[in-house]
């Protein structure tokens, strides 16, 4: 494999379409950036990844429509980074609202949690999800894994997006039950 290290921005997401190593390279030189501009508009880490991870895929999916003549391929990936924020911003305006008309408090998972999920081991989520109704797994690995929205899901299961968000919703709460009693 060639040393792409020497290239510009621009010249790595020129190659991109044709090379997969020149976006490797990409990624490897902004990740910090993008998890750092992230990480200080969220309120935790997690968010934070994820976002970034969000970012990137974005980022090689659109990578054809980037023209270095309206500026520096940085500027485009940070501006991706922003949309993608922004838009989980009303993502979680739009639940929060529905969380309240339905009276259903909010879930995080806290850092201690996240510690404890990964202290289960060999325990793949495809393991943990077996351990739940089929209905719930379904929607928890449609909902957290395959990231469909509500309406999605709803559609998937032929059911309307409120009995969606319980199932995932009971699937959760139930493997935080799972987790939580493993940690004892």
């Amino acid at each position: 494999m060639a040393d792409l290290t020497h290239l510009s921005d621009e010249e790595l997401l020129r190659l991109t379409p044709r090379q997969a190593a020149a976006f490797d390279q990409f990624y490897l030189r902004h990740e910090r950036l993008v998890l750092g501009y992230l990480r200080k508009r969220t309120a935790s880490s997690d968010v934070a990844i994820d976002l970034a991870a969000e970012t990137f895929v974005a980022a090689l999916a659109s990578v054809k429509r980037y023209r270095a003549s309206e500026g520096p391929a940085v500027a485009w990936l940070l501006g991706i980074a922003r949309h993608k924020l922004l838009r989980s911003i009303q993502r979680g305006e739009v639940e929060a609202r529905a969380r309240r008309k339905l009276g259903a408090p909010r879930l995080e998972l806290l850092d201690e949690r996240l510690e404890r999920v990964d202290q289960l081991g060999s325990r793949t989520a495809e393991e943990l999800l077996a351990q739940l109704r089929p209905r719930e797994a379904e929607a928890v690995r449609a909902r957290v894994i395959e990231e469909l929205s509500y309406p999605e899901l709803a559609e998937r299961m032929r059911c309307s997006a409120l009995v969606a968000r319980k199932h995932v919703s009971r699937g959760l709460l139930t493997l935080r039950t799972i987790v939580e009693h493993d940690d004892v």
